[in-house]
């Protein structure tokens, strides 16, 4: 069963990867995912470019464990050399967009799933949600069906970590930063220009440490990333607009983190969160799937990229094949061996919990 289970994945990733599936338009690869549960005859949901399906023996008195991971792509970026729609092997790697995030995760927790499926007396049910939009994080993705899940006790979020446990996860906080100051014609004196008031800001951010480190995800990192002022040479204007990215380790709330900053900036700067609900997360050291992980080899660290666990409100564990440094990168690929053994080690984990 592992065999055909593994070879059918593979084969399924291949055509994920042809078939584009930028975030919002997922309906394709929602298809695709939707055949492989018709062929294997796992009744599942759907609801806009979001599946999900539960194990046959479903039982509402046992805890549910979550298996999640995206089938959205970014769009690929110019350096492409290989056409990011042709999914080939070459020298053991499968190339493509998406291949290694999160294709390959997908489609080894879509095995494992299956491996599951009709399997009685666990201790845990299983449910998989196959969801959109989680590289936009946006409104119709796993947050939207997140109501319909039953009994969650802790999710296994499928993203490039090279099988090791993601036992923690860096939140976003985007903040929108307006800088005042007084419009002038740039011949005259001004000690109120907006521009000049940005660069203390930005020194602030750059400067400031958040006094809490977290063992597993470090310091909390606040960067400028955008900055934009003025529209004529000779015009000083009278607001420069700025873009923090700020990555909140899991001893600060988002909240927390936008209160420290507001407290530190001057009365001429205004501050706008985009969201407050991009947390961190973490599992427990000492929790069974982690300690079932451990005992297999695997390593534990924190991980300081967003993902789908951002959304979730139960203990996560961030886990799957692939390498996150190779994510959103040109000419994009997963080693087919880095799929069958994502796929051998999920249920090998599993296994020492259920």
């Amino acid at each position: 069963m592992m065999e055909k289970l593994t070879r059918e994945a593979i084969e399924l990733l291949h055509h994920l990867i042809e078939t584009p599936s930028f975030s919002s338009e997922e309906e394709k690869t929602a298809q695709l995912i939707e055949n492989w549960f018709i062929q294997n005859d796992i009744p599942f949901e759907r609801e806009n470019n979001n599946i999900w399906a539960y194990n046959m023996y479903f039982d509402e008195s046992k805890p549910t464990i979550l298996l999640n991971s995206h089938h959205d792509t970014v769009k690929p970026n110019g350096n492409y050399t290989n056409d990011p729609f042709n999914a080939f092997v070459e020298e053991g790697k499968l190339y493509g967009l998406g291949s290694n995030d999160a294709g390959g995760c997908l489609v080894a927790l879509l095995a494992t799933f299956t491996y599951f499926y009709s399997r009685e007396g666990l201790q845990y049910n299983f449910v998989i949600v196959a969801s959109a939009e989680e590289e936009s994080s946006g409104p119709l993705g796993l947050k939207s069906v997140l109501k319909y899940l039953k009994n969650v006790a802790f999710g296994i979020v499928g993203e490039p970590t090279l099988m090791q446990l993601a036992v923690a996860e860096k939140g976003l906080l985007v903040l929108d930063i307006s800088v005042k100051g007084t419009a002038s014609h740039a011949a005259h004196p001004n000690d109120d220009n907006a521009i000049y008031n940005a660069l203390q800001v930005i020194e602030w951010f750059k400067t400031y440490e958040f006094k809490k480190t977290s063992e597993n995800l470090g310091k909390v990192k606040a960067t400028v990333t955008q900055v934009n002022a003025g529209k004529q040479h000779n015009v000083v204007p009278a607001s420069c607009d700025l873009v923090v990215d700020i990555r909140v380790n899991d001893c600060y709330t988002n909240e927390e983190v936008l209160d420290i900053v507001q407290q530190h900036m001057p009365q001429y700067v205004e501050v706008t969160p985009r969201s407050l609900d991009l947390g961190s997360s973490s599992i427990a050291i000492d929790h069974p799937v982690v300690k079932s992980g451990i005992a297999l080899g695997r390593s534990t660290y924190g991980s300081p990229t967003l993902s789908d666990q951002s959304v979730l409100n139960c203990p996560s564990l961030k886990l799957g094949p692939g390498d996150s440094t190779r994510s959103h990168s040109a000419n994009e690929f997963i080693y087919v061996d880095e799929i069958k053994e994502g796929i051998e080690l999920y249920i090998k984990i599993l296994e020492g919990i259920v």
